[in-house]
C-alpha cells in the first residue's frame, strides 16, 4: 500500500510540474489563462473498519483549474489589436458561414486575402449585423457574421453643383486688353482658382474659373463701371462655355503660333457694397449667382468622352462672392460628387462598433464585434490557440456587447498578456521538485523496507 501512495504522491508532483511547466512556457503568449493544478486526497474505509485508524491511500489531481483574471494591457501600433478590460470573450467561427463558434481573450487579428478579419490561425472574427444609428440589430450569437473590411466604397456620383465663396479685390487695376485673356499667361486675368469634379463614372477633372477685371462692358459693348469682371470657365485646360454666356474670345499662346479662339463668359456686375448683383448673361439679368456650363460631352464641351454621360452640365452657386477692398481668398469651395472611395482607415469604438473611412469622405459601420460571457468560465472546454468551447461545465454562451452589464470593453491598438506570474510560477516548480523528491524518498524507504523483510533467515 506505502508504494501505490507513494507513486500517487510522485503522479501528483509530475502534474504540478507539467502544469507550471505550461504556464511558463506560455508567459509570452497573448491572451493566455494560466492555470493551476488542484488535488485532493484519497480516503476509503468500510462500514466495518476502524475511523480513528485508517490511513489515507495518497493523492490524486481534483482539477485543473483555468485562472481568468485579467493580464496586463500592451499599446500597440495595429488597430485590428484588440483587448478586453473586464469580462468576456471574442467570438470566432472556423469558416465565414459556419456555425460553429469558439471564444478567445487574444486579439492579434489580421486582414486575410478577401478583407476579412481573422486570427492568426485563420479563424473569423464575428460581429453583429448594425442599424445607422450604430445600434445591434439582434444580439443573438446564431445571427453574428464574420467581420469584413471592403477595400472600396459607394457608388460614383457626377458633380452638378459647387458652391464657392470667395472675394475678389476691389482695388485690383483693370486689364487694359480684357480680348487678350490667355490662360496661361497670369498678366492677362485678376485671380483663378480650382476646384475638382467628377464625371458619371468617378473620373475626376479639374475645373478652373478665371476672373478678369474689365474696363469693357461686353454687354453693351462701352467702357465699363470699376466694378465689373468678367469670368471663364476651364475644364481639364479645355474651354467650356457659360450657357446663355457673352460672346467673347480667348488668345492660346501655347503653340508655336498664337490662336484665337471664341469663348461664352460671364460678366459679374458689384454694387458699391461689394455684392453681386448681376450676372449679365445676353443682355438680361438673372439670379445673380448662378452660373450654369454648357454640357460638358463631346457634342459640347468635349471635356468628357464617351464612356461617360455627356450631358454632365455643373452649376456654379457664387452666392458667396464678394469684392472687397482685401486680397483675392477662397473661403469655400465645395461640390457633390464623389468618386469610388478607397480604404484609408478602421476605427474600433469602445462599445466593439466598426468604422472604415474611404477617401471619397464616406465613413462606413461595418458592424459591431460580438462578446460572449459564461456563467462558469473555468468550466470551458481548452482546444488550442489560446481559444476555448463551451461545455455542459461552463454553461451556454450568452450573447453580449462590450461595455454593457459585466462584459468588459475594447481597447483598440491594445493587446492583453499572459496573466502568468513568473516569479510564482518559480517558486511553484521549486515546490514541485521538492514534493517529487520527497516521494521519491518515500519509494526508496519502501524498498529498503522489503528488502530488509526479504532477508529475514
Amino acid at each position: 500500500m506505502s508504494f501505490n501512495t507513494a507513486l500517487s504522491g510522485l503522479n501528483a508532483s509530475q502534474k504540478h510540474l507539467d502544469v507550471t511547466a505550461n504556464n511558463i512556457a506560455n508567459v509570452n503568449t497573448i491572451g493566455f489563462k494560466s492555470s493551476r493544478a488542484e488535488f485532493a486526497d484519497v480516503y476509503s474505509q468500510s462500514i466495518f473498519s476502524n475511523a480513528k485508524t485508517t490511513v489515507g491511500n495518497g493523492v490524486t489531481t481534483a482539477t485543473v483549474a483555468q485562472q481568468f483574471h485579467q493580464g496586463s494591457i500592451e499599446s500597440t501600433q495595429n488597430t485590428l489589436d484588440l483587448a478586453i478590460k473586464g469580462d468576456g470573450f471574442f467570438v470566432l467561427s472556423p469558416q465565414v458561414n459556419s456555425q460553429t463558434r469558439t471564444y478567445t481573450r487574444a486579439g492579434a487579428m489580421e486582414v486575410n486575402r478577401d478583407g476579412y478579419v481573422v486570427t492568426p490561425q485563420g479563424d473569423f472574427l464575428q460581429v453583429y449585423d448594425t442599424n445607422n444609428d450604430g445600434t445591434v440589430k439582434s444580439v443573438s450569437l446564431d445571427s453574428t457574421k464574420a467581420l469584413q473590411i471592403p477595400s472600396t466604397a459607394g457608388r460614383p456620383t457626377m458633380t452638378s453643383k459647387v458652391v464657392s465663396s470667395m472675394n475678389l479685390p476691389a482695388n485690383t487695376d483693370p486689364i487694359s486688353s480684357p480680348e487678350k485673356f490667355d490662360p496661361n499667361d497670369s498678366t492677362t486675368f485678376s485671380a483663378s482658382t480650382s476646384v475638382v469634379t467628377y464625371d458619371s463614372l468617378g473620373n475626376s477633372h479639374t475645373a478652373t474659373y478665371y476672373f478678369l477685371k474689365s474696363n469693357q462692358d461686353l454687354k453693351n459693348n462701352a467702357a465699363a463701371s470699376t466694378n465689373t469682371w468678367q469670368m471663364y470657365i476651364f475644364m481639364d485646360g479645355k474651354p467650356v462655355d457659360i450657357q446663355n454666356g457673352i460672346d467673347t474670345k480667348y488668345t492660346d499662346t501655347t503653340g508655336t503660333e498664337v490662336k484665337t479662339y471664341d469663348i461664352k463668359c460671364a460678366q459679374l456686375q458689384f454694387d458699391s457694397n461689394g455684392q453681386l448683383i448681376d450676372n449679365t448673361v445676353k443682355g438680361s439679368k438673372t439670379v445673380p449667382q448662378y452660373i450654369k456650363t454648357e454640357k460638358l460631352g463631346e457634342e459640347g464641351a468635349g471635356v468628357l468622352d464617351g464612356s461617360c454621360d455627356g450631358d454632365q452640365v455643373i452649376d456654379f452657386n457664387f452666392a458667396g462672392l464678394t469684392q472687397y477692398a482685401s486680397p483675392f481668398s477662397v473661403a469655400k469651395l465645395d461640390q457633390d460628387g464623389s468618386t469610388v472611395g478607397q480604404l484609408t482607415g478602421v476605427e474600433i469604438a469602445s462599445d466593439g462598433l466598426v468604422t472604415a473611412s474611404y477617401s471619397n469622405s464616406q465613413t462606413t459601420t461595418l458592424g459591431k464585434i460580438a462578446m460572449a460571457t459564461f456563467q462558469n468560465q473555468q468550466g470551458l472546454t481548452q482546444i488550442g490557440d489560446t481559444c476555448w468551447k463551451q461545455s455542459v461545465a461552463s454553461g451556454e454562451a450568452v450573447p453580449s456587447q462590450a461595455g454593457v452589464g459585466i462584459c468588459g470593453k475594447i481597447e483598440s491598438s491594445a493587446l492583453e498578456d499572459s496573466n502568468t506570474n513568473l516569479s510564482n510560477e518559480l517558486v511553484e516548480l521549486i515546490e514541485a521538485q521538492r514534493n517529487y523528491q520527497a516521494n521519491s524518498k518515500s519509494l526508496t524507504a519502501e524498498s529498503t523496507i522489503m528488502n530488509t523483510i526479504l532477508q529475514i533467515q
